[in-house]
Parts: structure tokens; C-alpha cells; sequence
């Protein structure tokens, strides 16, 4: 799959069309139906662009435009959506953060290509591994889980980014040694690595004791689990 988009209109109908456009063309598409549950949503999933309707309940879309750039100003495009056609709406909104500005009706095919042209533009800042309000940025060395940035050591962070890039595969101690010193720099020994996961489920699992995320596969090593 590509990266994530997060369509945010009011409209049930136009929402339906642009997630079958998007999904066909490879994208991850998550909604939003209003301003609020905007917000909520993108906290949870950290998408890559937002199409972003201007006419929402409960928070314009410039409002949401404004806190999305004020969150993260170069990890999320948007691409405004509106009815208001004149040279000064549109001048508007790109002041305001939007990365590109359509207005209604549009072809769900001007938007791909919109979308596609953003990307181009601005993928290079999108490099994220996102499960379940976990959220890995490689080019920024953090890690968020849902809205709060989680402290990782060099060798916490490599290990959990070798993880969340092999969702639910078993991997064995000796693979995670290898992938911490790839060239036997230092000699490193299986309850190192346990120390190094019971501190790296401290602060990524609700309950370390019994965790979700990273689980122990007796006998053959440790898995990074996905539903």
C-alpha cells in the first residue's frame, strides 16, 4: 500500500467516491466527517495528506488546516476542497498551509493527479510506520504513540523499527542482535536484548506485564503483532 490519505468532507456521497478513486490507486484512505472528529483521527493515524473540505460542522477546514500545520508543518500535505471559486479564496487558503486548492465540482481524476503531484512534492517528509496510534518516523528518530512522543534509546528506537517493519513475524534473538550490531561489533548476549524489550514495552504497551504490541514467542524469539 501507498501512504495514507485522510479525506475529511461532510458529504457521505463524495466521501464514498473518493475513497474508491484512492483505494484503486493504492492509497490508504481513513475519514472524517466533520472538523473534531478530523483531529481525533489524524492524531490516531498520521496520514501523509488530508483532503480537506473548507464547509465542516463543529470546526471549519481552515481551522483544521491551521492545527494540522501547527502539529507537524512539513509531515502532512493538504489539499483544499471548495465551492468558493475566486482568485482570493484560493490565495486564502494556500496562506493558511494548503498544499494545493480544487474547487467543487471536480473529476475524482483531478484529484488523483492532485494527490499524486503533492506527494511528489512532499513524500520525502512522509516516511512513517503507523500502527495502531503507533507512530515511527525514521527520518525524525521519534516515536508517538497516539498524541505523546515517546523517549527511546538509540538501540530501543533501531529495535522497534526493525519490529514495526516486520509486523507479525517472529523474530529471533540472534536477529535482533544482528540487527543492532550488523557487523559483531560487540558482543551481545540474549538477556541484553530482554532488557532492552522489557524497557521498550515500559513505554509503548498499557500493561508491560501482559503486552499487545511485542509478545514472546517461547522458544523461538519475539513478534511485533498486527491485527
Amino acid at each position: 500500500m501507498k501512504e495514507t490519505i485522510m479525506i475529511v468532507e461532510d458529504d457521505r456521497m463524495i466521501r464514498n467516491l473518493l475513497r474508491l478513486y484512492l483505494e484503486k490507486a493504492g492509497y490508504t484512505v481513513v475519514e472524517a466527517a466533520d472538523g473534531e472528529e478530523a483531529k481525533r483521527v489524524y492524531v490516531e493515524t498520521q496520514p501523509c495528506l488530508l483532503v480537506l473540505d473548507l464547509m465542516l460542522p463543529k470546526l471549519s477546514g481552515e481551522e483544521v488546516c491551521k492545527w494540522v500545520k501547527e502539529q507537524s508543518p512539513d509531515e502532512a500535505a493538504v489539499i483544499m476542497l471548495s465551492a468558493k471559486a475566486s482568485t482570493e479564496d484560493r490565495i486564502s487558503g494556500l496562506h493558511i498551509g494548503a498544499d494545493s486548492y480544487l474547487t467543487k465540482p471536480f473529476d475524482p481524476e483531478e484529484l488523483l493527479a492532485n494527490v499524486e503531484a503533492v506527494l511528489r512534492r512532499t513524500g520525502r517528509f512522509c516516511q512513517k510506520i503507523i500502527y495502531d496510534g503507533l507512530c515511527l518516523k525514521p527520518m525524525k528518530g521519534e516515536v508517538w504513540l497516539g498524541d505523546r512522543l515517546v523517549c527511546l534509546t538509540s538501540h530501543e528506537f533501531r529495535m522497534l523499527h526493525h519490529f514495526m517493519k516486520h509486523p507479525n513475524i517472529v523474530l529471533s534473538r540472534e536477529s535482533l542482535i544482528e540487527n543492532l550490531h550488523p557487523n559483531g561489533s560487540q558482543s551481545v548476549m540474549d538477556r541484553t536484548i530482554d532488557a532492552h524489550i522489557k524497557k521498550l514495552r515500559e513505554k509503548i504497551e498499557v500493561n508491560p506485564s501482559s503486552p499487545e504490541r511485542i509478545r514472546t514467542v517461547r522458544g523461538m524469539g519475539y513478534k511485533f503483532v498486527v491485527d
